[in-house]
């Protein structure tokens, strides 16, 4: 069986945080994976940066559509998720 993976889009101070604009993540096991748990797997990943920081107070798109209810989201495989930062102005 293939390796379930998405692809993750980093914008901003995510994309700052980890130098990297996109990576390919390979899902843990083969039940739906819910978007709520992606910041933990993301964090883990990229250990010793302000990524996990980051990430909570960041929204998520998935496949171009925002996520309105992140524990109702889950993941399949062959999504792209953008992580989506706070914007701050005036």
């Amino acid at each position: 069986m293939p390796e379930r993976s998405i692809t993750v889009l980093y914008f901003a101070a995510a994309s700052t945080a980890i130098n990297l604009t996109e990576e390919i993540v390979p899902l843990p096991d083969d039940k739906p994976f819910p978007i709520s748990s992606l910041s933990a797997l993301l964090a883990a990943r990229h250990p010793g940066t302000s990524l996990g920081k980051i990430l909570e107070g960041s929204q998520w798109s998935v496949d171009a559509e925002m996520v309105d209810d992140p524990q109702a989201t889950q993941l399949k495989g062959g999504e792209e998720v953008a992580v989506i930062c706070p914007v701050s102005g005036g």
